[in-house]
């Protein structure tokens, strides 16, 4: 900065920021959005309504803090402390080695009903029990759930507020990093008479649960998060087997790996046409109305790779495995040896078994485990059906993108439909992020109808601008030269 003065102009420096200390949650994804975590020291409040979550991702927090070596408290009002541990085996949470470690802390706060009508309830005596635990085990990170049901006990809404302020003192002077989990109504805003616990707090979280077309969703969206950065948006998220996801949009960052070399499709027909093959780890989209034969294209794509030794992870959404492998003998594509080999592998489900968010979460953590080469998703289309249109791309979006940063070929079939289908081949939006586009039509010519390839795009490759006639025989795809009877240009059904 310049600062004139008498006449002489001097240079100020500006003062170096100092960053916020966090405190990592450890929960998958949640670090991300929150820019490394929760402030450390401070109070995060979580709200959220019934079935939300709120609980688990308070415990969850503990947990997992407890065992990377650093101790908690959890203090519950709302159920029994072994009630708590039983839940938390349903997740493969053993709390009692933690406990016995002195790693982690369950109290149970339940009060007894004839204190609460007595008035006798003192919080200076919870304050005294958490001040000992935590100079036991050396606690420095602690959860308050269901911090509503313990206001609730004083009838005076003006000692309400002083009693929540008198904990958020009492804490933060011991420099406890504190989470508050409180109900909500109607998923928006806290219960009436607590709007002030968010100015309190230094880190709002809100959890919400929704359904949209009959799918159920979750999302969790920070509020507020003072001195710090924060991702701001609405992001999806699960609870697993083992805890919660999130699945943050954030996360999605330009790191994909370069294309690898050109291997075969399985067809030497359609390897000429695509100027040897595809690349390695790009995307490529086989578009095309129903029973123009994409599943067997991309089938002979799966074929090819698991000859090659190369894992392949087919997620199908509108048939069973048997089903797929069972007509593809018909054109010739054995898929039963490398389903025994365990080079291939099928996911399969319904689109509206559940939300978007569960259904990419058990994809990726297919993907982590069986380490495939290729991943096959048949078909864009269903997609559709899994909530809204922009559940669908979310969904597509990440897998793609998720396959890139791991030099994963994937590959996808879209059903169209329509007049106009053939100009929005990608169905969900991703079209910008296909490297390749195979586009699949029927042809009205000479009263008889044919089906024609045509290679739409090949991002960095040369490839044929031909329109090819093809059928499907016992052999497989076969392509029969080029087309040259009349086309309009549109599938017809």
């Amino acid at each position: 900065m310049m600062e004139a003065s008498a006449g002489k102009t001097t240079n100020k420096a500006l003062p170096q920021a100092i960053a916020l200390p966090k405190v990592s949650t450890q929960i998958k994804g949640l670090d991300e959005i929150l820019d490394g975590g929760i402030p450390a020291g401070g109070t995060t409040l979580v709200w959220g309504a019934a079935g939300c979550g709120k609980s688990i991702l308070g415990l969850e927090f503990l947990y997992r803090g407890a065992l990377a070596g650093d101790p908690g408290i959890l203090v519950v009002f709302e159920e029994r402390a072994q009630a708590v541990r039983q839940h938390a085996l349903t997740l493969g949470w053993d709390l009692a080695p933690l406990e016995q470690a002195g790693k982690l802390f369950v109290l149970d706060g339940v009060i007894d009903p004839a204190t609460i009508l007595a008035g006798d309830f003192d919080l200076q005596a919870l304050l005294a029990i958490i001040a000992g635990r935590s100079q036991a085990i050396g606690a420095k990170r602690i959860v308050i759930d269901a911090v509503d049901v313990l206001t609730r006990l004083y009838r005076d809404p003006w000692r309400e507020q002083s009693e929540i302020y008198t904990l958020h003192r009492w804490l933060a002077d011991r420099e406890m990093t504190t989470m508050l989990t409180m109900k909500v109504l109607h998923y928006q805003t806290p219960l009436p008479g607590y709007e002030f616990l968010d100015f309190m707090a230094d880190c709002v979280i809100k959890l919400d649960q929704r359904s949209n077309n009959q799918v159920s969703t979750r999302r969790l969206q920070v509020i507020k998060y003072r001195g710090s950065s924060f991702g701001r948006n609405e992001y999806p998220y699960i609870i697993a087997d083992d805890g919660i996801h999130l699945l943050p949009v954030s996360s999605v960052v330009l790191t994909q790996q370069a294309p690898g070399d050109v291997v075969s499709s399985g067809s030497a027909q359609l390897d000429a046409m695509l100027e040897g093959g595809y690349k390695r780890g790009t995307s490529v989209l086989v578009a095309g109305a129903p029973g123009t034969g994409k599943t067997t294209i991309v089938s002979t794509f799966a074929q090819a790779a698991c000859e090659r030794g190369e894992k392949t992870l087919f997620l199908a959404f509108e048939e069973s495995a048997q089903a797929i492998i069972a007509n593809m003998l018909s054109p010739g594509i054995d898929l039963r040896p490398a389903l025994q080999a365990g080079t291939l592998r099928f996911l399969t489900a319904l689109p509206e078994a559940m939300g978007a968010e569960d259904h990419l979460f058990a994809a990726l953590r297919e993907v982590a485990a069986f380490q495939p080469r290729l991943v096959i998703a048949d078909a864009l289309s269903a997609l559709m059906r899994m909530g809204t249109e922009q559940a669908a791309f979310e969904y597509s979006m990440r897998l793609v993108v998720a396959c890139k940063e791991r030099g994963i070929t994937c590959l996808f079939t879209n059903q169209l439909a329509g007049a106009a289908a053939e100009n929005s081949f990608a169905g969900v939006g991703i079209s910008s992020l296909v490297d390749s586009v195979i586009l699949l039509r029927f042809a009205e010519s000479g009263g008889m109808l044919h089906w024609t390839l045509l290679i739409r795009k090949v991002r960095g490759a040369a490839h044929s601008a031909q329109c090819h006639e093809f059928r499907i025989t016992n052999r497989g795809l076969e392509l029969l030269g080029v087309y040259t009877g009349s086309h309009d240009g549109y599938p017809h059904v």
